[in-house]
């Protein structure tokens, strides 16, 4: 007997391989997969400007980083104990106006970069409800006063025709994963949700079908029909867990890795779970056997950076 109902994921022909390079933008599940591609020894940069959730904030992020656009000073306010933009999280706030200026123009320099250099980007939408202040999208409310901003929801249209330029522009000589967030905005109601998810994913799926160098990665559909089960999110109901995040992680190797990737992962792991184990005596021959080993294998994988790893076995020996 079946008693779920598994997703079948077409594999990319070319997959994501250690050669190249990711640039991920979008909500915290976009975090939770760059982590897992960190940890695998990608080369991988996540958000620059903190978690976005809104396509639109995710867009204007790309166009910042594209043009290289500092921040003016007139970018920055001040809140009750400390300093920020609408335009990014507040991870970059400042406790003056300098810090939250230093800290806003070291991510666009630092993003610009890894935006540029990417053979990869990865773009993971969360909602489609944003606040406005003043006509314009902020990508974080900073706990401002409500009564400051005007809430709506995207049109499929909307996001559809800001991606378009985006693809024929910046992205065009990019492969691009899309992915919707399976995380459950509770805040905006159960119902809201249903229909901020919908929108995002016709959109997405209108994307997909437009652009040749765009592919859709179905982590939505994994938790909320293959999953299908509250075992699979964490203590707020919203987020997913860590069994979740993992299995959702296996199912993106399976489909958005090269076949050389997949094949290193295990190698990768061992090497990485390694380095990480606390030795029983360090000073001892058989541990510094293993380090040796270690490093040897090491080497049977040249592309692959291992410098914090190597480090730590040449420490004992």
């Amino acid at each position: 007997m079946k008693f779920r109902t598994e997703i079948e994921i077409a594999k990319i022909a070319e997959g994501i391989d250690h050669t190249q390079k990711v640039f991920a933008l979008g909500s915290c599940f976009a975090e939770s997969i760059s982590e897992r591609l960190a940890k695998a020894k990608f080369s991988v940069t996540t958000n620059p400007f903190g978690v976005l959730f809104n396509p639109l904030s995710i867009a204007n992020a790309i166009e910042r980083l594209d043009d290289t656009r500092a921040f003016g000073v007139c970018d920055i306010k001040a809140g009750r104990e400390n300093f920020f933009s609408f335009d990014a999280h507040s991870s970059l706030d400042g406790k003056t106006q300098t810090e939250a200026f230093a800290n806003l123009n070291r991510a666009v320099a630092q993003g610009s970069k890894a935006l540029h250099d990417a053979d990869w980007v990865i773009l993971t939408f969360g909602t489609a409800w944003i606040y406005e202040k003043e006509g314009r999208v902020v990508a974080n409310c900073h706990k401002q006063p409500a009564k400051e901003f005007e809430r709506r929801r995207l049109s499929v249209k909307e996001i559809v025709e800001r991606y378009d330029a985006l693809f024929e522009g910046v992205l065009r000589d990019k492969k691009v994963v899309l992915t919707v967030s399976p995380v459950r905005h509770i805040g905006d109601g159960l119902q809201e949700n249903s229909v901020s998810k919908a929108t995002l994913r016709l959109a997405v799926e209108e994307l997909v079908a437009k652009h040749k160098n765009v592919h859709y990665f179905p982590s939505y559909e994994i938790l909320i029909d293959d999953l299908r089960d509250y075992r699979y999110y964490a203590e707020d109901l919203a987020h997913p867990s860590k069994v979740a995040v993992d299995y959702v992680w296996e199912r993106f190797c399976e489909a958005m890795l090269s076949t050389k990737a997949q094949e290193q992962l295990p190698k990768i792991e061992q090497i990485v779970a390694a380095a990480e184990h606390r030795p029983f005596n360090p000073e001892g021959e058989e541990h510094k056997a293993f380090c040796r080993k270690m490093l040897e294998r090491m080497k049977a994988l040249p592309e692959i950076d291992f410098s914090l790893e190597k480090s730590v076995f040449e420490r004992y020996l």
